[in-house]
């Protein structure tokens, strides 16, 4: 075994639980060995190696949804000629799947090794990412960003589709270290209804969660109802799906995903911008995990989750940043303040540092080992320098976080965060 370090600051702060003035965490081959007042810890483990006064020490985010292998997309879309602002959102698919025929793969993993390091950095120490090629896990190399990698699935003929199938599912297989494997079938305009059960069998017997965009636009409301809109007219030639589109299905996305088999308690369900009041409700039955993206729904005009009905049913919540191709960063420190004015009054300061924290550890399925600061959990942390002077019970310490800039330390597995052992 290595040798324990000790770390210590004016604050400990688990979100949703009551802070601890003048905290420490003992650290030890990458684990959580003891937290709680600094005082105890150091009479059980000697002096800190580390003393961060006027900052609060707190768990490492949780960016529950990310496509970090599209964090080089604004240099692309400016080499391909297509830097534009798109005013729909089928405007942006189009202008996506445009800008991404003409990367190269070894560019691609290069832009998610570039996406790892700029998580790290803001304090980010786990992640829900979308993979869109399995020859693209490469980029995260020896990082030590802990998460759940979905595998993407996307198509509509089935002779096309079985094969990535199978590929996905070998290549979940060899995903290892600090990261676990899941699936994600993209979402209800670019998946046939018959392979959706295939998608289900393979999530059930090979234990991979799913993580599913859902309810993102109206445009994906009309393609589920009528099979009608820019999806159908648009989007479906770009791709050569003409010959695919279904006759009206007088259905919703959520209950043509629950048709298929998709909605469970290990389905991840991303942006939930559209859902309706009933829908919300069959979520909720379903035991699914909404995840928000804020910043990403307002960029693409989509509208805005209603979180006070998500709220009001209880359906578990976390948060992410989305990709690059439609937000202007991945700091999830940006995310949250941004969704705490949007959100204003209805999710409350240390609420929201939870959604990033422990709902996203849930959303995930990594409750066990990330989300908290505990004994025997990663040591993912983060040193925040306080904003202002914290009350004497901590109550308004998620507040002057929100205020601050972002970490000056960063712990993922005990490794201390620096550029030169990103990739160690």
């Amino acid at each position: 075994m290595s040798e324990i370090t000790l770390y210590t600051a004016s604050w400990l702060y688990n979100p949703g639980r009551q802070p601890i003035a003048g905290g420490a965490v003992a650290v030890q081959d990458g684990r959580i060995l003891a937290v709680g007042p600094a005082t105890e810890l150091v009479m059980r483990f000697g002096p800190p190696r580390s003393d961060f006064p006027d900052c609060v020490i707190m768990p490492g985010f949780v960016n529950a949804h990310s496509h970090l292998e599209l964090t080089h997309f604004p240099a692309w879309r400016l080499r391909g000629g297509l830097d534009y602002h798109p005013h729909r959102f089928v405007d942006w698919i189009v202008q996506l799947v445009k800008v991404r025929r003409g990367v190269k793969s070894d560019e691609t993993i290069d832009s998610l090794k570039a996406g790892v390091a700029a998580c790290l950095r803001a304090g980010t120490t786990c992640v829900g990412d979308i993979v869109s090629s399995p020859d693209l896990l490469a980029g995260f190399g020896g990082s030590p960003l802990a998460g759940r990698v979905y595998l993407e699935l996307i198509g509509q003929e089935p002779a096309v589709f079985e094969p990535r199938l199978h590929a996905a599912l070998d290549a979940a297989q060899a995903i290892h270290g600090p990261r676990l494997a899941g699936l994600s079938p993209h979402a209800p305009y670019t998946l046939a209804s018959d392979l959706l059960p295939g998608i289900a069998a393979a999530s059930r017997q090979r234990g991979l969660p799913l993580s599913v965009h859902l309810a993102e636009s109206v445009d994906e409301d009309r393609l589920l109802f009528d099979s009608t809109g820019p999806l159908a007219e648009e989007l479906y030639p770009l791709v050569g799906w003409q010959g695919y589109l279904p006759p009206p299905r007088r259905t919703t996305p959520a209950r043509f995903l629950d048709a298929g088999g998709l909605l469970g308690p290990t389905t991840l369900a991303v942006h939930c911008v559209q859902l309706t009041p009933a829908d919300a409700q069959l979520l909720k039955a379903r035991g699914v995990t909404i995840c928000l993206c804020p910043r990403s729904n307002e960029r693409l005009a989509v509208g805005r989750a209603p979180v006070q009905l998500f709220k009001k049913l209880e359906i578990p919540l976390c948060i992410g940043t989305d990709s690059l191709a439609s937000n202007d960063s991945l700091s999830m420190w940006d995310e949250l303040r941004f969704a705490r004015d949007v959100y204003s009054g209805a999710v409350m300061p240390d609420e929201l540092v939870q959604l990033a924290t422990s709902g996203g550890a849930d959303g995930l399925g990594l409750s066990a080992v990330v989300g908290s600061l505990e004994e025997g959990k990663r040591a993912d942390m983060q040193v925040v320098p306080l904003a202002g002077r914290v009350d004497d019970f901590g109550n308004n310490l998620a507040e002057l976080l929100l205020q601050s800039g972002g970490p000056t330390a960063v712990l993922a597995g005990g490794r201390t965060v620096a550029e030169q052992a990103i990739w160690g």
